[in-house]
């Protein structure tokens, strides 16, 4: 029975991500013609003339292509994942409130063109408290729900797997109160949402880095699910978290099938429709197989895009000699692909030299498997 259950996920993890990847490119030609239609297109502006100048030809690319990715991951989970699977549900509510989050703010920055909202959308502190909201109804529930994942580990010891945190390297658990559970679980799953949003800067760049570390844990949450695995590579057990390989798989296909459309030039953006939602799903797929930990490692390079927003604001602030001057920058212009950019290096080889560098670090997460 378990050989037979175990080929049926795999027949189905392949098919969500066929699906996936199919759905978006049938629908994107048609979604494309659209939103030209609808005059839905993104002005890049930023505070650095040269930067605006490098990125002018941009200028009224319709974006919110998200939808696509959206549309395509929530057919595919409906089709091929146990939607009575509780992780595989709060994964849709994440998916659904992020995505609806991001086309409201890309909507309402759209619509300056025509004289009807600011330019900025949604405000930062709307945006996260959204964001912290839905993380803290995920942990809570997540954490309850947990309670039957109680096992003996190899051991002897009596351990509750989901209700406890995992350093890389270590196979000793840390047990985790609601408090501390919530915490982590909030960083993480927010954190993500708007690392992956940072990076969506360049074509490409964020859709393809997202494809990897979809791949990473669609391969940690099948490891987690399997008592077998979970010992031999010394992971926890997390009942349940097997399913959750699908909507991974989703993911993945969605991912590659818009970078069809989104590679260098790009045809359409994602919009944060898109960049919201998969950064979620990212850091939810970490709650839930309890690799919170591995997220920053396999998604280094969102955690170096984020870190380098967040130093050029603190050094600039920190540098400033008095209120309304302006301070010092340690980078050109903060997220890091467009220090690079303006470094002389043509998009397409940030691009692809931040894929490489993804690669390595998703390979990175995934030796740490054999070295606990």
């Amino acid at each position: 029975m378990v050989y037979i259950w175990y080929q049926g996920l795999l027949l189905r993890v392949a098919a969500a991500a066929l699906l996936s990847f199919i759905v978006v490119m049938v629908l994107a030609p048609r979604m494309i013609r659209w939103l030209i239609r609808c005059k839905l297109g993104d002005r890049p502006e930023f505070d650095h003339a040269d930067l605006n100048q490098l990125t002018k030809h941009k200028s009224n690319t319709p974006t919110m292509g998200g939808i696509l990715i959206v549309i395509s991951i929530l057919a595919s989970t409906f089709l091929f994942a146990d939607i009575t699977n509780y992780y595989v549900l709060a994964g849709i509510l994440a998916l659904m409130w992020l995505g609806g989050l991001g086309a409201v703010d890309d909507w309402m920055k759209l619509r300056y063109s025509a004289g009807t909202s600011s330019r900025d959308g949604l405000k930062m502190w709307e945006k996260i408290l959204f964001q912290v909201g839905l993380a803290v109804i995920l942990s809570i529930a997540i954490y309850r729900y947990g309670a039957q994942s109680h096992i003996v580990d190899e051991a002897g010891n009596y351990i509750n797997p989901a209700h406890s945190f995992y350093f890389p390297f270590k196979t000793a658990p840390i047990a985790l109160p609601l408090f501390a559970y919530i915490i982590i679980s909030l960083l993480t799953i927010v954190g993500s949402c708007n690392a992956v949003n940072l990076t969506d800067g360049m074509d490409g760049l964020a859709c393809g880095c997202a494809a990897i570390v979809a791949a990473v844990f669609l391969i940690l949450a099948e490891i987690v699910g399997v008592l077998r695995w979970a010992w031999f590579f010394h992971l926890p057990m997390v009942a349940g978290a097997a399913e959750m390989t699908v909507p991974c798989a989703a993911v993945l296909g969605a991912c590659i099938g818009f970078l069809w459309y989104n590679a260098h030039p790009a045809q359409v953006f994602m919009g944060d429709t898109g960049s919201l939602p998969l950064g979620g799903l990212l850091g939810y797929a970490a709650v839930v197989t309890r690799q919170e930990m591995l997220l920053l490692i396999a998604g280094g390079v969102f955690v170096m895009e984020a870190v380098s927003v967040i130093l050029q604001i603190g050094y600039f602030k920190m540098t400033r000699p008095a209120k309304g001057m302006p301070g010092k920058r340690l980078f050109r212009v903060a997220p890091l692909h467009h220090h690079f950019h303006l470094g002389g290096w043509a998009e397409p080889k940030v691009v692809i030299r931040f894929w490489v560098l993804s690669i390595i670090f998703a390979a990175l997460a995934l030796a740490t498997l054999k070295m606990r």
